[in-house]
């Protein structure tokens, strides 16, 4: 191999090199935002737990209570819940890392319909995780735990409502999402706003369907996600419409 071939590969090599260097640096910060997080509120887990709780026990029968199966779970469920909900807290820190890490290679006119995107999806994330926790909890569990036999005590354990919460609250949070993700379908060019229009029939019956798989098996709970995502489908067309992605002839990215 000849000296100038040898540094043509270098050249190649080295931002390959430098941009894993950056990546491994932006995901270890993305961890450690996350710990430092977490550390800070596992003192108050059994406390946020019962906040997490307190829509169902709001409707358990008198002398009910929840209760722990397991011998660990009383410490396990609620450490669970406070790293998922660490998670959560540090979304919007994650984003920015990830953002930071893909912008130097976007357009400008990329960036400038970017900003607002991410900023909309962090917040139509927490909006999902506030209408699960606000609405449809009481009203599920106020309907589960009335729907059962006369003479069947209520006592649900604290690791499978755990599970069931973050299963609703991960739906919801992705759910409400749909708007960016059909802005940025249309902008993209893998469809467009008309296939999306000629698709709605579908995409309802598609919306109850993921409603029904993702919700626990009330019907209150699946019309509640089921609605909200048709609306937001709706909200996503209507933006996709208003804001159409200009022309990219002879654009570079911004440095």
């Amino acid at each position: 191999m000849t000296e100038s071939n040898q540094d043509t590969s270098t050249e190649k090599d080295m931002p390959l090199i430098s941009h894993l260097l950056e990546l491994r640096d932006r995901l270890l910060r993305m961890v450690l935002s996350v710990i430092v997080i977490f550390v800070g509120l596992i003192y108050w887990a059994n406390d946020l737990y019962l906040i997490l709780s307190a829509p169902l026990i709001a409707h358990l029968p008198e002398n009910s209570n929840m209760i722990a199966t397991d011998i660990i779970a009383p410490f396990l469920t609620p450490f669970k819940m406070t790293a998922v909900l660490s998670v959560f807290v540090a979304m919007p820190y994650i984003l920015h890392q990830a953002w930071g890490f893909v912008s130097p290679g976007l357009y400008r006119h990329e960036k400038r319909f970017a900003y607002p995107l991410l900023f909309s999806s962090i917040v139509l994330f927490y909006s999902g995780l506030s209408f699960a926790y606000f609405v449809v909890f009481p009203m599920a569990w106020a309907f589960l735990t009335a729907a059962g036999p006369q003479g069947i005590q209520v006592l649900p354990d604290i690791s499978s409502y755990l599970d069931i919460v973050l299963k609703m609250f991960f739906a919801f949070g992705i759910a409400f999402e749909i708007p960016v993700a059909t802005i940025l379908m249309v902008w993209s060019g893998l469809t467009s706003v008309e296939n999306l229009k000629q698709k709605r029939p579908y995409v309802i019956v598609g919306v109850f369907v993921v409603g029904m798989l993702l919700t626990p098996p009330d019907v209150i709970s699946q019309i509640l996600l089921a609605f909200p995502m048709w609306i937001l489908f709706e909200l996503g067309l209507i933006f996709a419409v208003m804001g159409q992605k200009p022309e990219t002839s002879e654009e570079k990215p911004a440095d």
